[in-house]
């Protein structure tokens, strides 16, 4: 369940912190009864970023087959790096 506080709550920064940590959860920040900032802790934004390079990466090739360029069976692409790194 999404945890949703008012502005006024960021006094207590450090209550808000310790939520942040322990429910590992974003919070959603509202400010006149709408949505207004989301504060999360250090780790789950790391979490949230690695997710996001990885289906930006993935992104990225179904563009590339889309444009016409070959995919390349994993087998072959390990062999090939395997070559260049390792001889």
């Amino acid at each position: 369940m999404p945890i949703i506080r008012p502005i006024k709550d960021l006094r207590n920064t450090n209550e808000i912190s310790e939520l942040a940590h322990s429910e590992q959860e974003p919070i959603f920040i509202t400010k006149n009864g709408y949505s207004d900032i989301v504060i999360m802790s250090s780790e789950l934004y790391d979490r949230f970023a690695r997710i996001n390079r990885i289906d930006q990466a993935i992104f990225e090739s179904e563009e590339d087959v889309l444009n016409g360029n070959e995919p390349q069976d994993a087998i072959s692409v390990f062999e090939n790096l395997e070559k260049k790194y390792f001889g």
